[in-house]
């Protein structure tokens, strides 16, 4: 995974496997804000059968890719793994939506007339050409769709390697990077040998099946961060579509994916509403201390929910778009908030009963 991204939670999934603990045979692990899939790999890895949710497709599309195994994905169609990356790269360039929109052609060839810099034109017409062959691949039913799911997310890391930016796609850097001016080339992922059970969702949080088996893994928004705004062009690439884009940076339309868990006002009901509406066994709750929500406030309400108990897990450095200014960047604390819903400890009770 290339990506820089913003709340990754990679450099802690040693510190949160203890709570995740071994699969007991019930339920599932459910990453309800997956991501980059860095904790869901984790539980995977201890025998959880995983439910992924995002509401952006680019972040189901990596989080799926990583947690593959290598039997789901045998490109049969297309002589294998290896040949179809291979296949990709010796495309030529297309002159498509991101060749038009993202790359210096868009002064000329762009609705708004804005020299964007976010990939060369030679980069961004072969991101174009590869899209469309993975669409086709897929519409001819040579691709299944996890083999579908791995190319895509293999071409989302080639791209961020040359991508013209500081981190997120917010912006495009005024001058090209040394990185952006190098060739976009498509890398075969190491496929985990044997994988569980993982099933994807992409849509609203609150939407998502929770069973009363289940642990509820989440890792919202906690900053004023729009992850829809932020990476915008990961999704376009995902969806290969060209909506009307707006202003300097060339944002797809994303108000309608706003987070309320980005808004100061509304991030601290927001999380309240979400796992008072969980009927979960647990719910692990990721916090911040660089978040809106105060950790005191938080639990003062959650103990109406059921159970709760709040976890020390390390201090990480504050994210910055780049190596340098993550250097420089002071740390935050990092917490797990454990909470046991009152009525999956009802139902604990009863299966115990049951037992005797």
């Amino acid at each position: 995974m290339t990506l820089r991204y913003i709340g990754s939670k990679a450099r802690l999934t040693d510190g949160l496997a203890p709570f995740i603990g071994k699969y007991a045979g019930q339920g599932r692990f459910v990453d309800a804000f997956c991501g980059m899939g860095s904790v869901a790999a984790h539980a995977s890895q201890l025998g959880w059968p995983v439910l992924l949710n995002d509401h952006l497709s680019y972040a189901a599309v990596m989080s799926s890719a990583r947690l593959t195994a290598r039997s789901q994905v045998p490109f049969a169609e297309l002589g294998g793994y290896t040949s179809a990356i291979e296949r990709l790269n010796r495309l030529d360039g297309r002159l498509g939506f991101i060749w038009s929109e993202y790359s210096p052609a868009s002064l000329e060839h762009s609705r708004a007339g804005i020299e964007r810099r976010y990939f060369t034109e030679a980069n961004a017409a072969r991101i174009d050409s590869c899209r469309s062959q993975i669409f086709d691949w897929s519409k001819g039913g040579l691709l299944n769709p996890s083999e579908e799911r791995v190319l895509l997310a293999d071409l989302l890391s080639a791209a961020n390697r040359v991508a013209n930016i500081a981190g997120t796609y917010g912006c495009f850097l005024s001058r090209w990077t040394t990185q952006s001016q190098g060739n976009l080339s498509l890398r075969p992922r190491d496929l985990i040998s044997e994988g569980m059970p993982v099933d994807i969702s992409v849509g609203d949080v609150m939407d998502v099946d929770i069973t009363p088996d289940d642990t509820v893994y989440l890792d919202p928004p906690y900053t004023k961060r729009q992850y829809a705004s932020y990476y915008h062009l990961l999704e376009t690439i995902v969806h290969g579509d060209a909506p009307v884009v707006e202003g300097v940076a060339g944002l797809r339309p994303w108000q309608h994916l706003a987070s309320d868990f980005c808004y100061k006002r509304k991030a601290l009901g927001a999380l309240v509403d979400l796992i008072q509406g969980m009927d979960a066994r647990r719910v692990l709750l990721s916090y911040s201390s660089e978040g809106h929500v105060d950790l005191d406030e938080l639990t003062e309400r959650l103990v109406d929910i059921g159970a709760v108990k709040v976890e020390p897990l390390a201090s990480i450095g504050r994210y910055r778009p780049n190596q340098k200014a993550s250097d420089n960047a002071s740390e935050v604390s990092e917490y797990l908030v454990v909470i046991e819903p009152k009525s999956a400890a009802s139902l604990t009770r009863k299966r115990a009963m049951a037992r005797k």
